[in-house]
């Protein structure tokens, strides 16, 4: 009875590998399809939707990011803290304190023109990597003293952080889309509708502009004159926006579509998804085998 329940544990976990390594070979099989089928876009004459665009990261005015751990100034970082444990057995291992990343947005210029980039959702790959150790759990903050440097005595963290800097060759994939501009769509009928509800928060002032009888309502005619106000400001609010310069933006795409944004290029990034779809196959073929060799053992 012990040997069909392990048997069973066994054909269960054969199994497990078997679909699991086919769904994570599929997985990235399909992202390197979706990077290899993106053409490379300029920014000036990029389509609405899902792109792909490379150029050099400049800072953004006025924005001044710091690395939390390094204190070196960036464009965006990633940190990792850890601290060096012992199990029972002695045996030592990192254990995760505290992680985080930034959501400071960043600006692609490929010479065409420039694009501002959302990195919340993204699969961030910065050339710049950092690793250390030191004796306080944050390498920037203020040595322990009296009880706490007695409590915190041998111990030993170590602390992992990735940036992105101004100058740096940047490959971004995503959803890009256009705000203003020639770009700017215009629904007549929706952007009036926007406008009366907007009025009608304030319907006081509504009536103060339009009740031209003082009844204390707005009457059909009086509507007219809303309707017909409402769409002249729609107009002119239109042309104002298509009047300021076009805002290029990309962000996270829908559909479960890759969101990268890589130092390296796309050939570097699709040969990395190639090698781990390769894992994927490795893990399906070997529990494939393993999951035959468990049912002829159940059958003879």
């Amino acid at each position: 009875m012990q040997d069909l329940a392990g048997q069973a544990v066994s054909l269960a976990f054969s199994v497990g590998a078997c679909l699991g390594g086919a769904w994570w070979t599929l997985r990235h099989w399909s992202r390197a399809r979706h990077l290899q089928d993106t053409p490379t876009s300029k920014i000036r004459s990029a389509a609405q939707g899902y792109v792909e665009l490379y150029g050099v990261l400049k800072a953004l005015p006025e924005a001044q990011v710091q690395a939390p751990l390094s204190g070196k100034l960036c464009l965006w970082w990633r940190y990792r803290i850890e601290e060096l444990r012992s199990t029972q057995s002695g045996r030592k291992h990192w254990r995760l304190l505290e992680s985080g990343s930034s959501e400071a947005w960043l600006r692609l210029d490929d010479g065409t023109g420039e694009c501002l980039i959302d990195p919340r959702g993204a699969e961030v790959r910065p050339m710049v990597r950092e690793r250390w150790q030191g004796s306080q759990r944050h390498p920037r903050g203020p040595a322990a003293r009296g009880l706490l440097a007695w409590l915190s005595a041998g111990k030993r963290y170590r602390y992992v952080e990735e940036r992105l800097h101004a100058g740096q060759p940047l490959y971004a994939i995503g959803e890009f889309r256009t705000l203003g501009g020639a770009h700017q769509g215009f629904d007549a009928v929706a952007a009036q509708k926007a406008v009366i509800r907007e009025w009608k928060e304030d319907f006081s002032a509504l009536l103060a502009r339009f009740d031209r009888d003082g009844d204390g309502r707005l009457s059909e005619s009086e509507w007219a004159q809303v309707r017909l106000a409402a769409q002249l400001e729609a107009e002119q609010r239109h042309r104002e926006a298509c009047a300021r310069p076009a805002l290029n933006l990309m962000a996270k795409p829908g559909e479960s579509r890759p969101f990268i944004l890589a130092n390296a290029g796309e050939e570097e990034i699709i040969r990395g998804i190639y090698w781990q779809a390769a894992a994927g196959v490795a893990l399906c073929f070997g529990g494939a085998l393993a999951t035959a060799w468990l049912l002829g053992i159940r059958h003879f």
